[in-house]
């Protein structure tokens, strides 16, 4: 698992991107639940993630309604398969609009960078 932390903020959200290669749902809740035993990401307010697996695409909004989407269109157009991608938010107040689909979009960006 990679965990590139807190990447970018945005009127006092702050988002965090982390990674990992997956082959099956179970790999992906595992991620999931090794991320969340950091308390800090347990807390979070958004946990959202895709994957494209041998199966298909899998995503989850997490509450933050369609950054699932996103994120998973991001793999498909990198051709990035078996592999998980999740976008941590901590909401920090004030609603983003539309821009919250920026930020996790530059999220994703950040970790296809790395």
């Amino acid at each position: 698992m990679t965990k590139l932390g807190v990447v970018l903020t945005d009127r006092g959200s702050r988002y965090a991107v982390t990674g990992a290669s997956v082959r099956s749902r179970a790999e992906v809740d595992a991620v999931l639940a090794a991320l969340k035993s950091d308390r800090a990401y347990a807390k979070a307010t958004h946990n959202t993630w895709a994957a494209i697996l041998p199966t298909g695409g899998l995503k989850a909004d997490d509450g933050e309604s369609g950054a699932g989407m996103v994120i998973l269109r991001m793999l498909e157009r990198e051709g990035l398969s078996d592999h998980v991608i999740i976008v941590t938010r901590w909401y920090g107040g004030k609603k983003l609009g539309g821009d919250r689909f920026r930020r996790v979009q530059d999220a994703v960006r950040a970790y296809l960078e790395r």
